[in-house]
């Protein structure tokens, strides 16, 4: 039985008072939340004194990008060394915004997933394809693509530990979401990609997330479907009712 991941990727937005209020709240109402992991991802100027709120709590940390080296002459880098010090138990790579504005490929998402485990944080690996994509029926071709190379330097335990997002690039801050149907197609679609690589039973520990405008009224449908394994939410995740409106998703099903 995989276990729910709620991840909230604030991107470039709260100011560090602004995101202490925010976890702090979080903090207090998802005290007894037990069957589920939360995380939050604030921008790199947060981290510190958001994880030093969340310390001793059931929400981690995860940072929105890394590099892939240690140390070096990387400006305005961070490495998974200084994420994992300032309070970080995960890290998002590969999301479709580093590729479409930094130049983000597959190659270097599987160097960065290879250092971040190599340091003990769980990489947060997005794929996922845009709207020409799809209507071009390049969606399957495109992610396994992405999958197999953002994958390529990880063992078969490596696999089944990590979280895969699967994020259409359409449906980001569009307001408009796959439906679940479409969803669960590439969700199922993936976990067969890692059957094939890895074996079922790396395939059927594996986490994958839905990211994609998912708000507190499509949750529920959403993280219904038999291969999602959680939701990585933008928007939504920047106040905490529509946060919370998201994690608690199995009551909007009563």
């Amino acid at each position: 039985m995989r276990r729910k991941i709620i991840a909230g990727n604030w991107k470039m937005n709260l100011t560090v008072a602004e995101g202490t209020a925010l976890v702090t709240a979080l903090r207090d109402r998802c005290a007894k939340v037990s069957n589920m992991d939360i995380v939050v991802a604030p921008t790199a100027t947060a981290i510190y004194p958001i994880a030093q709120v969340l310390a001793g709590s059931m929400i981690a940390v995860a940072g929105q990008n890394c590099h892939w080296a240690d140390k070096g002459a990387y400006t305005g880098e961070f490495s998974p060394v200084q994420l994992k010090d300032a309070g970080c138990k995960y890290v998002i790579i590969g999301h479709s915004e580093r590729r479409q504005y930094f130049a983000e490929t597959n190659e270097g998402v599987a160097k960065k997933a290879r250092a971040l485990f190599d340091h003990q944080l769980t990489p947060i690996l997005c794929v996922g394809e845009t709207l020409e994509e799809r209507e071009s029926n390049k969606t399957f071709d495109v992610i396994a693509e992405q999958v197999k190379v953002g994958l390529s330097a990880l063992s078969a335990d490596e696999v089944a530990a990590i979280v895969l997002a699967y994020e259409p690039v359409w449906a980001i801050g569009t307001g408009r979401t796959a439906t679940p149907e479409q969803a669960e197609e590439v969700h199922a679609a993936i976990r067969k990609q890692v059957a094939e690589i890895y074996g079922q039973a790396t395939a059927d520990k594996v986490r994958i997330q839905y990211g994609g405008s998912v708000k507190a009224s499509n949750a529920a449908q959403l993280l219904g479907q038999p291969d999602i394994d959680g939701a990585l939410v933008g928007g939504a995740s920047l106040t905490a009712d529509a946060f919370m409106g998201i994690i608690l998703y199995e009551e909007s099903k009563k």
